[in-house]
């Protein structure tokens, strides 16, 4: 299976990208993570992306706030698909990283996820790894089942809550 690089272009987006680590574990799918920074080793990250392809990836996520050039940055040096996960923070709040993010020119697009949206970009990784890989296809139907499985039991809580209330 191919693998998925996690690529942060600072420390601090750890804790938040740490979500779509774990969730890649889960599914058993390969995966590094890595610190490179869009504005201070633009040649580092440059080269990443033009090698992942021969390195065995074949998705890569990007986190980064602010200006957020990551993921452009990559998705201009590969033609991997590039999922760039806009972090929360600065002035704006992570809204100039959504936008930074999500409007990448004609040729370079970046599937972009909500703003700190990290186990959403494992998720979409996942289900393009899966277009060709029918053991992880298999994995993700049997998560969605069971997501399916937890709302229909939230759902019968609240309809006896409201029940008991209709008693009272």
């Amino acid at each position: 299976m191919k693998k998925v690089a996690i690529i942060m272009g600072s420390d601090s987006d750890w804790p938040v990208v740490k979500a779509a680590a774990q969730q890649l574990r889960a599914w058993e799918i390969p995966f590094e993570a890595h610190i490179l920074s869009a504005h201070r080793t633009p040649e580092a990250a440059g080269e990443f992306a033009r090698t992942a392809r021969g390195n065995g990836f074949g998705v890569i996520i990007a986190a980064a706030g602010m200006a957020a050039h990551l993921a452009g940055v990559l998705a201009g040096n590969t033609t991997l698909p590039v999922i760039g996960i806009p972090m929360k923070g600065g002035a704006a709040d992570g809204l100039d990283a959504l936008l930074a993010t999500v409007q990448m020119p004609f040729g370079v697009p970046v599937a972009t996820v909500a703003i700190n949206g990290a186990k959403n970009a494992a998720v979409l990784a996942a289900q393009i790894l899966a277009v060709n890989e029918e053991g992880l296809a298999a994995r993700l139907t049997e998560a969605k089942a069971e997501m399916k499985a937890q709302i229909e039991q939230k759902d019968a809580k609240l309809q006896e809550e409201l029940a008991a209330l209709s008693n009272n």
